[in-house]
C-alpha cells in the first residue's frame, strides 16, 4: 500500500490527462466491438439475399469510418497517458534527486553509488511502464473483456459463449501464482543490476589503480562472476515468462477449438447464422488480447511495485542532520569565533571507537589554528563536525558563542569554505569549478582567486585556458593542480572561516610558501584552520593543536612546542632530517612538483 499511495500522489497531479486518455481508450474499445457485428450483418444479408450492394457498401463505409475513429482514439490515449507517465517519471526523478541531496553522510557511507544509479535507470523505467502501458493494458483488457462478452452473449449465443470461455477461467487462477513469483524474481533481478552498475562505476573510477597494479585479469574475472549472476537473475524472469506464454496460448487455442466445433454444430442446425458464427470467431480473437494482457499486466505490476518499493525506501530515508527546534533563523552570518569544548566524537555505528576525545580549543576571529598529528589522530574529522556533516552533543562546538545546532545549516555552510583531502572537481571547465559555490562567477574574480592559489600560471598555459574541461573528478590534472584549483574555489567563496584539510600536501615548498603568504594577506580578520602533516605548512600559525589518537597531546605556538620534548618536536626533527637527506641526495629524494 505504501508504494501505491506514493504513486497515487503523482497520478493525482495528472488526473485530467489520465481521464482524457481513458475516455479515448473506452471510445476505441466501444467502436471496436461493433465491427464484427457489422461484418456478420453483411454476410447474413448477402447470404439471405436481403441486402443489396448499395446497402453492403453503406455498412462497409461505416466500418471504414470506425477504423478512422479508432486510429484517432488510439493517438489520443497514447498522447495523454504516455505523456502523463513520462511527466511522472521526470517528477519522481527530480524529487528523488532532490531528496538524496538532503540526506546525511551516514546514508552515503552505507549505500553504493552504483545502486543509487540503478534507481534512476531501471527502477524508474519500470515505474513509468506501470503508470503508462500497464494502466492502459489493465483498463483496455477489462473493458474489452466486458464489452466482447456482452456482444458474444447478446449478438450470438449464451451457450456458445459459456463453452468457449470456460477454459479461459484457468488463466485467472494461474495469474495469482504467476504474479507472486514474478514479483520476487524481478526484485532479485533489479538488485543484481544494481550490483553490476556499482561494480562498473567502481572499476572505471579506479582504473588507474587497476592498471598500476596489473589487476585487469582479476577485475575481469570478478566482473564475469557479476554478469553471470545478473544473467541468471534475468533468465529466471525470462523462464517464468517463457513458461506462462505457451500455457496461455494453449488455453486460448483450446477455447478456439471448442468454439469452432460447437459453433459449427449450432450453425449447421440453424441455431445461429453463418454471419453470427463468423462474428463469434472474430469476438473470440478479440478476447485473446485481454487474456494476454492479464499476464503482461501482472508482469508489469510486479516489476513496477518492486521498483516502487526500492524508490519508496529511498524517499522514506530521513536526514540525520537538519535544522531543529533550537535553530535560530535570525542568524544570517558568522564572525568566525570557534570553540571546541571537551569535544568527543565517534562515527555512527562505531560508537565504541572514539575518533576525538576531550578536545578543547578556542579560536578567536581572525586567528589561524593549525592542527597536526600522526595519521589516524582525528584531524580530518574536525572539518566534518564544524560543517555539521555529523552531529555532536550540545555545547561541544560553538561558533560566535552559539551552539552549532542553533545556526541554520545553510548559514553555517555558506560561511565556511573547506578544501577537503579529497580534492573533488566536476567534469566541467576550470572556470566553473573554481566559481562553484560563489555568487560572483566572473572571469576576473576567478583569475584573482587562481592567482592567490598559485594556479593561474598553469591554467593560462592550457590551450583553452579557463575554459579547459577537466576529466571526471579532475583526472586530467595533476595532484598539485587539483589541490590549488580547490583552494581557489574556496577563496572565491570569501567565507569568514576557511578550512584547509591537508590541502598543500601535493605542492612544493616554494609554492606552499607563496600560497600561505597570499592567504595571510587577503584573509585579514578571517579565521583559518590549517590541517597538515608538514610542519613547514603550519609553523606560522597563531596556535598549533597537536593531536595523538584523538586526544590533545600539545597546544601552543611553533616556538613554544619546540621547547617541549614532545610529539611536535619529534615530528619536526624527523622532517628536518628528511629535508637534509633530500638536499644532500636530490637525485634519490627528488622534489614534489605541483
Amino acid at each position: 500500500m505504501k508504494e501505491l499511495k506514493f504513486a497515487a500522489r503523482y497520478v493525482w497531479r495528472h488526473l485530467p490527462q489520465y481521464i482524457l486518455g481513458i475516455l479515448a481508450l473506452y471510445a476505441v474499445d466501444l467502436v471496436n466491438v461493433y465491427v464484427p457485428e457489422y461484418t456478420g450483418d453483411i454476410i447474413d444479408g448477402l447470404t439471405e439475399g436481403v441486402l443489396n450492394m448499395d446497402g453492403a457498401m453503406r455498412i462497409v463505409w461505416m466500418i471504414v469510418g470506425m477504423g478512422a475513429a479508432i486510429a484517432l482514439g488510439r493517438f489520443c490515449w497514447r498522447f495523454f497517458i504516455f505523456g502523463a507517465a513520462r511527466s511522472i517519471e521526470k517528477e519522481i526523478r527530480g524529487d528523488m534527486f532532490g531528496h538524496l541531496s538532503t540526506l546525511s553522510m551516514r546514508y552515503y557511507n552505507e549505500h553504493k553509488t552504483g545502486d543509487l544509479m540503478a534507481h534512476f535507470t531501471n527502477d524508474l523505467n519500470a515505474v513509468r511502464m506501470l503508470l503508462g502501458m500497464t494502466i492502459i493494458s489493465a483498463f483496455d483488457a477489462t473493458v474489452m473483456l466486458i464489452l466482447v462478452l456482452m456482444k458474444m452473449v447478446d449478438y450470438v449465443s449464451v451457450k456458445l459463449t459459456m463453452v468457449a470461455v470456460i477454459p479461459m477461467l484457468v488463466i485467472f487462477f494461474g495469474d495469482y501464482f504467476y504474479g507472486k513469483a514474478m514479483h520476487k524474481r524481478f526484485k532479485a533481478k533489479q538488485e543484481a543490476f544494481s550490483h553490476l552498475t556499482d561494480q562498473v562505476q567502481e572499476t572505471v573510477s579506479g582504473i588507474r589503480v587497476i592498471k598500476a597494479f596489473v589487476q585487469e585479469h582479476k577485475e575481469l574475472a570478478a566482473f564475469a562472476l557479476t554478469t553471470k549472476s545478473t544473467q541468471d537473475k534475468n533468465l529466471r524472469v525470462v523462464r517464468l515468462q517463457a513458461l506462462a506464454m505457451p500455457l496461455l496460448d494453449l488455453v486460448i487455442g483450446l477455447s478456439s477449438l471448442l468454439a469452432l466445433l460447437y459453433g459449427g454444430y449450432l450453425a449447421i442446425h440453424g441455431e445461429i447464422t453463418v454471419g453470427q458464427f463468423v462474428a463469434f470467431n472474430s469476438y473470440l480473437g478479440m478476447l485473446v488480447w485481454p487474456m494476454m494482457a492479464v499476464g503482461d499486466c501482472i508482469t508489469s505490476v510486479s516489476q513496477g511495485l518492486a521498483s516502487l518499493g526500492r524508490i519508496v525506501g529511498i524517499m522514506a530515508e530521513k536526514p540525520d542532520i537538519v535544522n531543529g527546534e533550537q535553530t535560530d533563523h535570525s542568524i544570517t552570518g558568522l564572525r568566525g569565533e570557534i570553540a571546541l569544548n571537551h569535544l568527543t566524537f565517534a562515527y555512527p555505528g562505531h560508537e565504541d571507537v572514539k575518533v576525538l576525545e576531550d578536545v578543547s580549543v578556542r579560536i578567536a576571529q581572525g586567528e589561524t589554528l593549525a592542527v597536526i598529528g600522526r595519521t589516524g589522530s582525528g584531524k580530518t574529522t574536525l572539518p566534518s563536525l564544524l560543517l555539521r556533516l555529523y552531529d555532536v552533543p550540545d555545547g561541544m562546538i560553538t561558533i560566535d558563542g552559539r551552539d552549532v545546532k542553533e545556526i541554520p545549516l545553510a548559514v553555517l555552510r555558506e560561511n565556511i569554505a573547506c578544501v577537503p583531502q579529497d580534492n573533488f572537481l566536476f567534469s566541467d571547465t576550470l572556470q566553473s569549478n573554481i566559481a562553484f559555490g560563489s555568487h560572483d562567477k566572473t572571469l576576473a574574480s576567478v583569475e584573482h582567486a587562481a592567482k592567490m592559489a598559485c594556479i593561474h600560471d598553469n591554467i593560462v598555459e592550457f590551450p583553452e585556458q579557463y575554459q579547459t574541461m577537466v576529466g571526471e573528478r579532475g583526472v586530467t590534472l595533476s595532484g598539485g593542480q587539483k589541490q590549488r584549483s580547490s583552494i581557489a574555489r574556496a577563496l572565491m567563496k570569501d567565507a569568514p572561516v576557511l578550512i584547509l584539510d591537508d590541502a598543500l600536501s601535493a605542492v612544493d615548498t616554494d609554492t606552499e610558501r607563496n600560497i600561505l603568504d597570499n592567504l595571510k594577506a587577503i584573509r585579514q580578520g578571517c579565521t583559518t584552520i590549517i590541517i597538515a602533516h608538514r610542519i613547514s605548512t603550519i609553523q606560522d600559525a597563531d596556535h598549533i593543536l597537536v593531536l595523538d589518537d584523538g586526544r590533545v597531546e600539545e597546544y601552543g605556538t611553533h616556538e613554544e612546542l619546540l621547547k617541549n620534548d614532545g610529539l611536535y618536536r619529534s615530528l619536526f626533527n624527523k622532517q628536518q632530517l628528511e629535508k637534509q637527506l633530500r638536499d644532500e641526495h636530490p637525485e634519490e629524494g627528488g622534489e614534489q612538483h605541483a
